[in-house]
């Protein structure tokens, strides 16, 4: 093994050790309830079908019986395994416990797909040097980094896409090359198309990026659709079949009704959560939002060395589009892109939180665009990816563990906190209750003293000796002081209490940029 080689595999270990110790001692994101209710419904509906424990009605009647569940088939068994060592270093309840064990298993996802990242780069590039650096921008880029700490769902559907389109690829190369396709290949594309539909619905916009695969090929071998089809009906068969079976198993709210999923598709597409998300200033809610929402939050999320490779497109074009396999490559990932983003604008799907519903698009984005670069010219892809892969590790370590919320340079050119959605995640939680400890210790305050957050208000101060927790909107009927009140999420927008102390701000600052973003604010009510 060469001396560099030697080095990567170092680097890429540490950074493995890293990210699985900063996802184990992070805070608790808002949808880890909501993720671990979904399972627990699930899950009984599950029993009451093969023993009879559980009851399946309360699934048929349960408000989110539409979202997806496959990834806890691979989560739940581990979190079982280890949150009890969990558990005991974070010093955390039992359901604490659970929560951050769920992010060991969403960060070690994410590094799997970051290795079939670097076989999209490699099948597009045939060249390991620009897989690699791709492969680093890929793990490194803070947005993602953030997300897979603590995102038990957006993250594993990015992952489990990312997956399914290398697969698609190798298919798509033995129809090219006319090689026969084996039994296995067909299933382990159907199982984890599944897997993804069954994760999210949205997941069945996947077979669009099949099917865009598909006529790029047939155009470029110049074969008519008919013909094609004919000579490949055991291929279409197969998949069609195990794709079927595998998301009625994978999916226990069909198993009462299959034609359930068009009822999941009119459900998710229009999600009766309305948030309203800062965007350049604006308030842009999620079930009506303007056709700009989606570029404004890519032109600031994506990195500006993407948005350069974006550009160069028209430079480019001629030297992509007449290489044989490299062509349907290329073509599959720009045309499912754009088809995507018009059609999700088209229908007006709901989304908030900036873009993490649509992330799963971003890894496409950064193959298209860095190898844009890489064709118009090798040295300033590669110097300029070395430049970027340092300033990621900077902005990594200087906005700890809000790496999610991060935003390009463009955005340091207007006030951030008033213009964009910030802490949407509450991550922040598990710091403000340190301070509610520390504070509560130094100042001798009984551990009777309410507590007024989130809803894992008491996850990380239960095992302290507190007793009294209650939510944040219902302190204006407090009636007893004193009292801690926090908030950790939405850019801070409600007035402060009144007649309160503000003990400490959680906050954080961007590499060489001196603007605090303040994700949480803690205050004592005396």
């Amino acid at each position: 093994m060469k001396h560099k080689d030697i080095l990567f595999s170092i680097l890429f270990f540490a950074y493995i050790l890293s990210g699985l110790y900063l996802s184990l001692f992070n805070g608790i994101s808002h949808d880890q309830f909501h993720e671990q209710e979904n399972w627990r419904i699930n899950f009984q509906a599950i029993k009451s079908i093969f023993n009879g424990e559980g009851d399946y009605s309360i699934l048929l009647n349960y408000i989110d019986r539409y979202h997806g569940i496959a990834f806890h088939y691979i989560s739940q068994p581990i979190q079982f395994l280890i949150h009890g060592l969990v558990g005991r270093l974070n010093d955390v309840t039992l359901e604490g416990s659970y929560y951050l064990s769920r992010h060991a298993v969403v960060f070690l996802t994410f590094v799997t797909a970051g290795y079939f990242f670097y076989l999209l780069c490699n099948k597009i590039s045939n060249d390991k040097n620009f897989s690699l650096i791709c492969f680093s921008l890929f793990l490194l880029y803070p947005y993602f980094f953030g997300h897979s700490q603590i995102n038990g769902k957006d993250i594993p559907f990015l992952s489990v896409w990312v997956i399914s389109t290398y697969l698609l690829f190798n298919i798509i190369e033995n129809f090219y090359y006319e090689k026969k396709i084996d039994l296995k290949s067909i299933f382990f594309i159907s199982l984890c198309t599944a897997f993804l539909i069954s994760i999210r619905i949205t997941g069945l916009l996947i077979l669009l990026e099949y099917l865009i695969a598909l006529m790029i090929l047939l155009n470029v071998k110049d074969q008519k659709f008919f013909s094609f089809l004919g000579k490949n009906k055991k291929f279409f068969l197969f998949f069609s079949l195990f794709l079927i079976l595998f998301v009625y198993i994978l999916n226990p709210i069909f198993w009462s009704n299959p034609l359930e999923i068009i009822n999941s598709v009119k459900w998710m597409s229009k999600y009766y959560n309305n948030t309203c998300t800062l965007t350049l200033g604006s308030c842009m809610r999620a079930q009506n939002l303007p056709t700009s929402y989606i570029f404004i939050w890519l032109f600031f999320k994506l990195p500006i060395l993407v948005l350069f490779g974006l550009a160069i497109y028209p430079l480019i074009e001629k030297k992509i589009f007449n290489n044989g396999i490299k062509t349907i490559y290329y073509g599959t990932l720009a045309l499912t892109v754009l088809s995507l983003l018009f059609l999700f604008i088209l229908r007006n799907v709901a989304l908030y939180d900036e873009i993490r519903h649509i992330m799963f698009l971003i890894p496409a984005i950064l193959i298209l665009s860095l190898y844009n670069i890489y064709v118009f010219n090798k040295k300033i892809f590669f110097y300029s990816s070395i430049l970027v892969i340092i300033f990621f590790v900077a902005e990594n370590i200087s906005l700890k563990k809000y790496q999610y919320t991060w935003l390009n340079s463009f955005a340091k050119l207007t006030n951030i906190q008033k213009n964009f959605e910030l802490e949407y995640m509450g991550v922040s939680n598990k710091n403000l209750q340190k301070q509610i400890n520390d504070y509560s210790i130094k100042n001798n305050i009984l551990k009777d003293t309410c507590i007024y957050g989130n809803m894992y208000a008491n996850v990380f101060l239960e095992k302290k000796g507190f007793t009294c927790f209650n939510s944040y909107s219902s302190l204006d009927s407090a009636k007893q002081r004193p009292l801690f009140a926090y908030q950790n999420a939405r850019n801070i927008k409600r007035s402060d209490p009144k007649d309160c102390d503000l003990i400490y701000e959680d906050k954080y600052n961007y590499f060489l940029f001196n603007e605090d973003i303040i994700t949480g604010k803690l205050w004592y009510c005396d």
